[in-house]
């Protein structure tokens, strides 16, 4: 895992922690904090689920533009 990686992986964690910790302490009753908190974290969920399907999709397009030019280099030196 590289430092991006790892930076943007507490970025998210902390805002977890975060908006749990505020939803918690909130004056509401149990049953509207649950709802909030599972609401909550679908929210999350899918962001994170964004996130990554973003960066497959930029690794794959890195992976294919690299194969490409390998696969170039190789002609030229046959």
């Amino acid at each position: 895992m590289n430092n991006k990686s790892k930076i943007i992986l507490g970025i998210a964690a902390g805002l977890a922690a975060g908006a749990i910790l505020g939803m918690l302490f909130a004056p509401d009753k149990g049953v509207e904090t649950r709802k909030k908190l599972k609401k909550k974290g679908k929210q999350m969920s899918d962001d994170l689920k964004e996130t990554f399907e973003k960066g497959k999709e930029k690794l794959n397009g890195l992976k294919e533009s690299l194969e490409k030019t390998v696969k170039e280099k190789m002609e030229e030196f046959s």
